[in-house]
């Protein structure tokens, strides 16, 4: 996801967009529109967007629809989306919804500060993963490089150089030795 990523409110009401903008403004981030579910999935493809906020009713393609087709794609599938309805408790929505792989459904009215919650967890749970992605993707190539510069086939010898090249977890942890730790024996506290 671009640094430059934006939230998507997704709605064919005008009153709705404005309310969920002006609950999201003190949030700080970029924020985007769509009055459409087509819309919603033309902008969504062009990369930009980090999370969804998507109505479920709407004329033409549905938010449903929309999350559909999000999630056979590789590059949208991972994009959290909150589906937001208006027509009360629906347990087939419910269940197609997060059938779907949604985060939340969320009826109208919205409380403003839960739903800043909830976008404030998503949207930065979302970067932050994308962000190990890439560091991942980063380090594999890193590896890979270092083991075609050694030019070994060997398969043992590949797998120590990949053994060597990511250092264990705790590595940055300091060693403390305590006096007598080495026999089993704690020195208790004196006082």
């Amino acid at each position: 996801m671009p640094s430059d990523a934006k939230i998507l409110i997704v709605d064919d009401h005008e009153d709705t967009l404005y309310a969920l903008e002006s609950a999201l403004a003190p949030l700080g981030y970029r924020l985007g529109r769509a009055t459409s579910g087509d819309e919603a999935l033309k902008q969504v493809l062009r990369g930009q967007v980090g999370l969804l906020l998507l109505d479920v009713r709407m004329p033409g393609v549905s938010g449903l629809d929309v999350v559909r087709y999000m999630r056979r794609l590789e590059q949208t599938q991972h994009i959290p989306v909150v589906l937001l309805t208006g027509f009360g408790p629906d347990h087939e929505l419910t269940s197609a919804a997060f059938g779907l792989g949604v985060a939340d459904l969320v009826m109208k009215p919205i409380d403003p500060w839960a739903l800043r919650t909830k976008v404030r967890y998503l949207f930065d749970t979302h970067r932050r993963h994308l962000a190990l992605e890439h560091e991942v993707r980063e380090l594999r190539a890193l590896l890979k490089d270092r083991t075609e510069d050694k030019g070994h086939d060997d398969e043992d010898d590949d797998a120590a150089a990949r053994h060597r090249a990511l250092p264990h977890p705790d590595a940055r942890v300091p060693v403390q030795r305590i006096n007598g730790a080495h026999t089993g024996e704690l020195e208790q506290d004196r006082t």
